[in-house]
């Protein structure tokens, strides 16, 4: 060619590749030719809608071209929502996932082809990129990192062949596709404290989250205002409360910071296996941690009676734990000693603290709770610190914290075969791995998610293992069981809000909507930083009951803590449009299409078991104006 036959210019390079094209045409030739010939029509179609124009389309492959990165990102992002909700109708060894590469750089057209260097690092892309996932070069990233609501991740310069420079590789995070069934990153507990800017937002959530629970504690009322449901058995209506604040860490070096915080959990834990008694969860006081507080104002805060602080200091093989019980009502002190022990001791000094406290508040103990509190799975310290510290990586909530976890919890295990706790937490990974979309195998981590769980049961009767499984069946929409496993966490731990909160979503989904408040105000109780999505689930029942302006107060003081969380906004949009506050919904619509510019309503609350529930929200978003 010459220069007269062909043009150049800067363009956005589309490049589509169907992942594992080749066994799947070796299982079934001609259901994977039809597969492909529709998801080829479905890209084709929304190149077309987005302005772009497809260049050509050999094999498994499709390339296609656009003028703006802001339209091709956009594009592959519905293309992959698309095809994603197609895939889930149809056998998972099966599915078609396509896995898409965009760059941003100068080619040659001549006659409808693409040529050149731009052409060639789109296709690299592509084969870097999961099935079902997006990559970015520098040069597109560049363009679209302050124009459009995803989150990137640089995942490192990386060579293209015959390039001589290596390309900047940005791979575009893949939220999940069903805003009700979005699970959501905790807060990374025993970082509110460190950083400064962090440490503000703890702050402000902390006072907004203490404002609303003080509230409800004062007035016996839930978040929404509404007499809280209580049978007279339940755990609202205990007489004894206690709070356990995290223990501060005397041995002078940070790093044992893990060992101190890990003590608390423990106690709050065994604290937590008491029916008579009401705990606060660890994630709720551990927003304490590093402040200098006021036992009577964070009683209040908390709305408990008691409050057990202390510290540790771990020297070599010796420890020294301090703990007092205080009542937050009167600042008496009510109990207090000093431990020094050698660490192999540190499980008879925990049951000592817990049978002292229960005895103190006179709390009812059968001897199912006492066996339950005093069992410890191992006597291998090593196994135990193991533990601890993969406890502290795995409450940062990353992907490379997640997989350190796993490596310690890994170790944990193997050096003792027996240990329940361990292969809990070891699952949870796996399940997190599947919660923020950091594998590509979400079946096989669910496998090992069960298998673990299962395996902690086959050592020990564990709360934590049948909510672990819980959370897979509801993963898996197996809802009956998932409610049943977790009626038997809660069984075993009556404090765990996480399992209450679970619980109450699962319930929802059911259509059995009283019971799946009484559970999410429970939850609430112990845990008033719940997670957005339980949120979600609370202002859900609320509208499911038809009971709008209720659902409105949830869901706006939830948004005032998570102002970012699409599907709050979804929710909340439904709520206003059902109560005839359309300008407020107007606004609600906007917020959604800022955060979630694909969302579409078909797509939504399909995990709703009575069909009946989900035409009551999606008939609140078309009146809300969402399509």
């Amino acid at each position: 060619m010459n220069a007269e036959q062909y043009q150049r210019k800067i363009c956005a390079i589309f490049s589509a590749d169907a992942a594992g094209y080749s066994r799947l045409m070796g299982s079934d030739e001609e259901a994977t030719v039809r597969t492909l010939s529709a998801y080829r029509s479905v890209m084709a179609d929304l190149v077309a809608r987005h302005r772009g124009r497809v260049i050509d389309s050999p094999g498994d492959n499709l390339l296609a071209r656009f003028d703006s990165v802001v339209d091709a990102l956009r594009c592959a992002w519905d293309v992959q929502q698309e095809l994603g909700s197609r895939n889930a109708e149809i056998v998972e060894n099966h599915r078609m996932l396509f896995r898409i590469g965009i760059n941003l750089g100068d080619v040659i057209e001549e006659e409808d082809r693409l040529y050149g260097d731009g052409v060639n690092v789109a296709a690299r892309l592509e084969s870097l990129a999961a099935p079902g996932g997006i990559n970015l070069s520098g040069t597109a990233y560049d363009q679209v990192k302050n124009k459009l609501p995803y989150r990137f991740e640089f995942i490192g310069e990386q060579p293209v062949k015959n390039i001589s420079d290596p390309v900047r590789v940005y791979r575009v995070e893949m939220n999940p596709e069903e805003p009700a069934e979005v699970v959501q990153p905790a807060p990374p507990r025993r970082k509110l404290s460190r950083a400064g800017m962090i440490g503000m937002i703890a702050v402000c959530v902390v006072v907004l989250a203490v404002g609303v629970y003080m509230w409800m504690d004062k007035h016996d009322r839930s978040v929404s205002g509404i007499p809280a449901a209580d049978d007279g058995d339940s755990q609202m209506s205990r007489g004894a409360s206690i709070a356990v604040l995290p223990f501060k860490n005397l041995s002078g070096d940070p790093q044992q910071e893990y060992f101190s915080d890990g003590i608390t959990d423990d106690l709050i834990t065994d604290l937590s296996r008491f029916g008579d008694l009401l705990v606060v969860a660890s994630n709720t006081v551990f927003t304490y941690k590093g402040k200098k507080v006021d036992i009577k104002t964070v009683g209040q805060e908390l709305g408990v009676r008691y409050i057990l602080e202390g510290s540790v200091q771990k020297r070599g093989d010796n420890i020294r734990i301090n703990a007092q019980l205080v009542d937050a009502e009167t600042e008496q002190h009510l109990w207090a000693e000093r431990y020094n022990n050698e660490l192999k001791e540190i499980f008879s000094v925990q049951d000592d603290i817990v049978r002292t406290i229960t005895g103190t508040l006179a709390v009812k103990v059968d001897d199912a709770e006492r066996k339950r509190a005093r069992r410890h799975e191992t006597a291998n310290l090593a196994a135990y610190d193991y533990l601890l510290r993969g406890r502290e990586y795995f409450s940062q909530t990353t992907r490379s914290s997640n997989a350190k976890a796993r490596q310690l919890f890994q170790k944990a295990v193997e050096l003792e075969p027996d240990y329940a706790t361990a292969y809990v937490f070891l699952g949870r990974t796996y399940l997190n791995s599947v919660s923020y979309g950091w594998t590509e195998f979400a079946g096989a981590a669910l496998q090992q998610a069960q298998d673990l769980a299962q395996k902690a049961l086959s050592i020990e009767e564990s709360a934590t293992a049948h909510a672990l499984l819980g959370v897979v069946y509801r993963y898996r929409q197996q809802l009956d069981l998932a409610a049943s496993e977790l009626d038997k966490a809660i069984k075993l731990n009556p404090n765990d809000a996480e399992s209450h909160a679970y619980r109450g979503a699962i319930l929802n989904y059911l259509g059995r909507t009283d019971e799946a408040i009484k559970a999410i105000e429970t939850a609430y109780r112990f845990n008033p930083n719940m997670l957005p999505n339980q949120f979600m689930h609370y202002g859900l029942a609320y509208y499911m009951k038809g009971r709008y302006e209720d659902s409105i107060i949830i869901l706006e003081n939830s948004i005032g803590k998570y102002p970012d969380e699409v599907f709050l906004h979804i929710a909340l949009a439904a709520a206003y449009a059902q109560a005839g506050r359309s300008a407020d919904a107007g606004r609600e619509v906007q917020a959604v299409m800022k955060l979630h510019p694909f969302f579409r309503i078909d797509s939504y609350g399909r995990a709703f078991r009575i069909p009946d529930d989900r035409e009551h929200i999606i008939a609140g978003l078309r009146k809300a104006g969402l399509q």
